[in-house]
């Protein structure tokens, strides 16, 4: 198994021809229908420029030529399509109007219509593509073999074949190829792939590592925990291949709107043809070739090609940058949200509680109260417990203390016997409340006053130590609900932690308004009546419990911590659980919509004025079909303004 720092110090001219023919013949097929295109073009310059060499018979064959080059794969689009749906499209239309070219005598104006139509698709492709590559370089980084321990020997193995408790082999410099947990070694981790952070962070023992990420300076034994088609990064992927192929409701509308339009065309040409020349004078051969024009200007190309090639740049744009869209037509709600309602714990706050205030008798040393009570709180699983064993040994000696009869009292803490004496630490409750009032002129109910959780350490009847507990809220929370507030933005905290709490979080994190003691279905309720009162609201959140809420919301949105339930439920994702990203995909929503109304009134004023000079017979044929299609070109490119 080739490592990931061998793989990136292997010289490229060791390269073998056949993965160098094999890439070449892959760039060829991925932009085929560009270099169709432009061969195309490349033909009618050629045609044109020696017209007057060339005899009518090799004039003739070379724009078949062209016209066959350039319009196959819009023409088997448009053919297989119409056959499937049984409706006529945008293709058969443009066919519709080569031919109809051709049979007036413009085999040149038919064969650039063609040409540039050719060329308008090719973008559009490309288009597809860039949005398709988030995806390709997701795939590439994900490891097709692993290295699985069985009965102490190591073997390489597809990862498909992994389950979940087997044991895997990673060194430095490789990849990760599945979810699990360390069991032995220690790394710095390049979570970049995960959460697009360059830092790398150190991991070690039973912490969690994911699928896609590499393991830079050390070699670890990983326990699988989840199934290789369920990893975090699969997930992403999927989430990812949804989106591009959820529509959003104005892509919906012009695709409905399509068909009506094409069947209104071909009638008006069929008018155009007759009408004028039995009703106003107009000689056959104007009326005819008026409808051809007609025909050429009234397609509706650049109409279709407003909102795809938007949609999918936004959506490709914001994988970049950590934000999971679910399918276009979240990404174009997300503007028009009023109001947005956020969980508390693991959306405004980090979701671990963390000792804030530490104060201890004077009479007793610091150092060895912490070392027995982390010692102590290190045989516990308890939330709480895992916190006070963090600070105590955080930047303290890891003394050696013996812990013996340790015991969980429940709901209340716990108690343990180390050198001879009665250690208890737990809740006000478990030490004796009267007592836990008194300690340090009664810094213990203070601290509960301003929401944190109590804990106290007493030795042998007396109290020694009180510390303070509290979910701290995340670094990014208080610039999100700021810019949020400066956008004109409502923003409500709906949890169900008691009422202190939860005003202590707010007013710290600046939010507007918060209901305390909301039980799942009252989330509902609330969402509800937000959603009668501003339209359009948006929910965040992370747990089980959010996940009614999150459906409920025009607008869903998951931390990318958050449970399998609140991802799967949610229209968006923040993978990297940064708030402050807010902002910056609302305002990705507004510019995707804003260039989406440019680019549909643009192409619309367009064929107005086209269908107006036409009938007025001021526009000739060549310049209807470079004025039709040149706004299809400009609104595909203005639409992959958005990949930036």
């Amino acid at each position: 198994m080739m490592t990931e720092s061998n793989a990136l110090q292997s010289p490229k001219s060791n390269a073998s021809p056949s993965l160098d023919s094999k890439s070449f013949t892959s760039r060829v097929k991925e932009h085929l229908e560009l270099i169709a295109a432009l061969l195309s073009g490349f033909l009618i310059l050629i045609t044109w420029s020696l017209e007057s060499t060339l005899s009518e018979p090799m004039w003739v064959i070379l724009h078949i030529i062209a016209f066959t080059i350039g319009g196959y794969a819009k023409a088997k689009e448009g053919i297989t399509e119409t056959i499937q749906s049984k409706r006529l499209n945008v293709e058969m239309l443009m066919i519709f109007a080569a031919i109809g070219s051709v049979s007036i005598g413009y085999w040149t104006e038919g064969a650039i219509l063609i040409f540039i139509f050719a060329l308008s698709g090719a973008l559009e492709t490309y288009s597809m593509n860039k949005s398709n590559k988030a995806i390709s370089s997701l795939m590439e980084l994900q490891p097709e073999e692993a290295i699985r321990i069985e009965n102490g020997q190591e073997k390489v193995v597809p990862v498909s074949s992994l389950k979940i408790n087997d044991s895997i082999l990673v060194r430095a410099g490789e990849r990760i190829p599945a979810d699990g947990l360390i069991k032995k070694g220690s790394s710095a981790i390049d979570e970049s792939a995960i959460t697009g952070e360059s830092m790398p962070i150190n991991k070690f023992d039973s912490n969690e590592v994911y699928a896609g990420t590499v393991a830079l300076d050390g070699t670890l034994t990983i326990e699988i925990t989840t199934k290789p088609t369920e990893t975090l990064f699969q997930k992403i992927i999927n989430m990812v291949q949804n989106a591009q192929e959820e529509k959003s409701p104005s892509q919906l509308f012009i695709e409905r709107f399509e068909g009506t339009y094409v069947n209104i065309v071909l009638i008006s040409v069929a008018v155009m043809m007759f009408l004028p020349y039995l009703a106003f004078g107009w000689s056959l051969s104007d009326s005819i070739y008026r409808a051809m024009v007609l025909l050429v200007v009234a397609s509706p190309c650049a109409l279709v090609a407003s909102i795809t090639p938007a949609t999918l740049s936004a959506i490709s744009n914001a994988a970049r940058k950590g934000i999971l869209f679910k399918g276009g037509v979240h990404a174009e709600n997300l503007n028009h949200v009023k109001a947005i309602a956020f969980d508390k714990t693991g959306t405004l706050t980090n979701g671990k509680p963390k000792v804030t205030d530490a104060y201890f008798d004077p009479s007793y040393d610091e150092e060895e109260i912490r070392a027995i009570v982390g010692s102590i709180e290190k045989e516990s699983t308890h939330p709480l417990a895992k916190a006070l064993t963090e600070y105590s040994f955080k930047n303290y000696t890891n003394k050696t203390v013996e812990v013996k009869q340790m015991k969980n009292i429940s709901g209340k803490g716990v108690t343990a016997i180390v050198n001879n004496q009665n250690w208890q630490i737990g809740k006000p409750e478990l030490v004796g409340k009267e007592k836990a009032n008194q300690f340090l002129n009664g810094i213990a109910p203070k601290l509960a006053e301003q929401g944190k959780t109590i804990v106290l350490a007493k030795v042998d009847g007396q109290i020694v130590a009180v510390f303070a507990l509290k979910d701290t809220i995340r670094n990014t929370t208080k610039k999100a609900i700021s810019q949020l507030k400066d956008d004109g933005i409502y923003t409500i905290m709906l949890t169900g932690d008691n009422d202190l709490t939860a005003k202590a979080v707010a007013d710290e994190a600046g939010i507007d308004s918060y209901i305390a003691n909301c039980l799942p279905q009252e989330k509902v309720n609330h969402v509800k009546a937000l959603r009668d009162k501003y339209s359009n609201i948006a929910m965040i959140g992370d747990g089980i419990n959010d996940a009614p809420a999150l459906a409920t919301a025009n607008v869903g949105i998951a931390m990318g911590e958050g449970t399998d339930v609140a991802l799967e439920t949610s229209d968006i994702v923040l993978m990297k659980n940064d708030l402050a990203k807010l902002t910056d995909t609302i305002a990705l929503s507004s510019r995707m919509n804003r260039i989406i109304k440019q680019n549909i009134v643009f192409s619309l004023s367009v064929i107005f004025i086209l269908i107006l000079t036409n009938y007025l017979q001021v526009l000739d044929l060549p310049l209807g079909v470079i004025g039709h299609e040149g706004s299809t070109i400009l609104v595909i490119l203005n639409g992959l303004r958005l990949l930036k």
